[in-house]
């Protein structure tokens, strides 16, 4: 899987905020492998650990062509994904969701590298906002990141979830 060497793994101008994060690479999912490291993940933690989906979490998303699919390691190992997608190219809106870290990772500083790669590839594809559902649980970390509400809390895929959004810059 170290496929990804040579290729952009990290979004211009996006640093690490922690000693941690520091040994995270994220990158696009692009190849066989990759894109089952990704599906595997994001398995673990919705369909087995959060049982928020029965059997698997893969949608009507995850058969287009315009999903982003990335994949967040440390050394080896795969340790997180998200994807995002664009849901309206005429008001360059984009869409993050199913950011997954492993548990045994989410103390050491993989989801923010995950979440500014997502947001720093979304504003380098003519992306101005981008849109999530955020886990109640989850709010204060995005605020962190600098996404903020927008609307109230509601009821998403059986749990309370967040709409919040984060504008966009191309650089």
């Amino acid at each position: 899987m170290n496929a990804h060497a040579g290729r952009v793994v990290a979004p211009h101008g996006v640093e690490p905020r922690s000693r941690a994060s520091l040994d995270v690479v994220c990158f696009e999912a692009l190849d066989i492998e990759e894109r089952a490291a990704h599906h595997r993940i994001r398995h673990a933690v919705f369909v087995d650990e959060q049982a928020i989906f029965d059997g698997s979490d893969l949608d009507d998303h995850d058969a287009q062509d315009n999903v982003v699919r990335v994949l967040a390691m440390r050394g080896d190992e795969p340790v997180g994904a998200v994807r995002l997608y664009p849901v309206d190219q005429s008001r360059q809106l984009w869409k993050g969701d199913r950011l997954a870290v492993l548990p045994a990772y989410r103390a050491h500083g993989v989801g923010a590298p995950l979440v500014r790669f997502a947001v720093a590839y979304a504003g380098k594809h003519a992306g101005r906002r981008m849109i999530a559902q955020i886990q109640v649980a989850n709010v204060q970390f995005f605020e962190r990141l600098g996404w903020s509400a927008c609307g109230g809390a509601e009821p998403y895929l059986g749990q309370t979830h967040q709409p919040m959004e984060i504008a966009l810059t191309n650089r």
